[in-house]
């Protein structure tokens, strides 16, 4: 008996290739705002709490200020991928939001404390008060919301205990157990939090609000991290890996008859543990060079966002395989194509990231006053 639910007599607008290359490109801005916005926090909360060194208090300061604008991001950037992934993968996403949906629709209520915390945590800092737990707090409450969503995407890849979980509860009040890839998943995404967040540093240490001595101190620091949590997320992308079910290894190592997608995604593994090297040698870079490099600074970002974009595309290939092996293909699918309609889509969906680059870029051009200045 086939467990997921028969598809939708409604076509799919679009061809399945380019559904899946607009998730990966939202998916991956999503997961980039995403870990700055973990391991910023937690970062600002270490040095809020362990160092009295002046550079470390201007640090948390700075960045506890721009976690607000962030998390705009992450919410934002968070939906489209979403919305994609509702079309291509609807039949297995919307049964497993529905097996946990007590824990499904507490996301939002804590997001909405994780964003007045942030606030909470910035003003604290800027009045010199005692912010640290606020900031534990709102880090908790982040964390939960992404240990929800990995539980849910790996949810939907096991129809096979979705019978006995509406058994024991047909109210979406029990999570799953028992699913090995879980937490190295939702793992891989926490380490990965403290390696983006050595590369923002370093990147914030080419700003000009910062004075030469303030710069020094992010470069190093920010070096130091990504190459001590770059290594970590090495091995946590590599238990991730490991532990992705034999069929699944194969399908990725070899490809699969009729799907070059499949072995194009395992190759993504390889560009994702490369770009991870690059990105410990530019830190390694910025932790022992003399100055700061606002060259520096910008390479990391770039690399930072190539290192999402290879993860997602391996990401998808495993959750693809998995699906496939239980009789799930996303791409045996109806579709009909409106040219026109699509073609006016992709225009406004490439201007939306067009605004949204600008307003990042106003945001940072708006920042004028030194960081240190109370």
């Amino acid at each position: 008996m086939n467990p997921f639910p028969q598809v939708d007599p409604i076509p799919l607008p679009a061809p399945v290739w380019l559904l899946k290359l607009l998730h990966v490109i939202t998916l991956s801005l999503h997961f980039v705002a995403v870990e700055m916005l973990l391991g910023g926090l937690l970062l600002a909360i270490g040095l809020s709490l362990f160092s009295e060194s002046h550079e470390a208090l201007i640090t948390a300061r700075a960045l506890a200020r721009r976690l607000t604008v962030v998390m705009t991001y992450v919410i934002n950037l968070g939906v489209p991928p979403l919305l994609f992934a509702q079309v291509l993968y609807g039949r297995a996403l919307y049964t497993s939001s529905v097996l946990i949906g007590v824990y499904w629709i507490a996301i939002i209520p804590l997001l909405m404390l994780t964003y007045w915390l942030l606030y909470q945590f910035s003003s604290r800092l800027d009045k010199c008060k005692s912010a640290w737990w606020v900031g534990l707090i709102a880090w908790l409450a982040a964390g939960s919301v992404a240990r929800l969503l990995s539980t849910n995407m790996t949810l939907m890849l096991r129809p096979e205990v979705w019978r006995d979980m509406y058994s024991a509860s047909a109210t979406g009040r029990f999570l799953p157990t028992g699913d090995p890839t879980l937490e190295p998943r939702w793992l891989l995404m926490m380490t990965g939090g403290l390696f983006i967040a050595g590369l923002w540093l370093i990147y914030l240490a080419g700003r000009s609000t910062f004075t030469a001595e303030q710069k020094k101190y992010l470069a190093a620091q920010g070096g130091k991290l990504t190459v001590v949590f770059g290594m970590v997320y090495l091995l946590a992308g590599v238990w991730a890996a490991s532990v992705q079910p034999q069929s699944v290894k194969i399908g990725l190592a070899n490809g699969f008859p009729g799907h070059a997608f499949y072995r194009f995604a395992g190759m993504a593994g390889y560009g994702w543990m490369a770009l991870v090297v690059v990105a410990i040698l530019l830190g390694a870079l910025a932790a022992f060079g003399k100055t700061a490099s606002a060259w520096l600074g910008w390479a990391g970002v770039l690399v930072a966002v190539l290192i999402e974009i290879t993860l997602v595309v391996y990401r998808d290939g495993v959750r693809d395989l998995t699906l496939l092996n239980k009789g799930y293909d996303v791409w045996d699918r109806v579709v009909v194509t409106n040219w026109s309609v699509v073609s006016l889509f992709l225009v406004l969906f490439v201007a939306g990231l067009g605004v949204v680059g600008w307003l990042v870029s106003v945001v940072a051009r708006a920042q004028k006053q030194i960081e240190g200045a109370v």
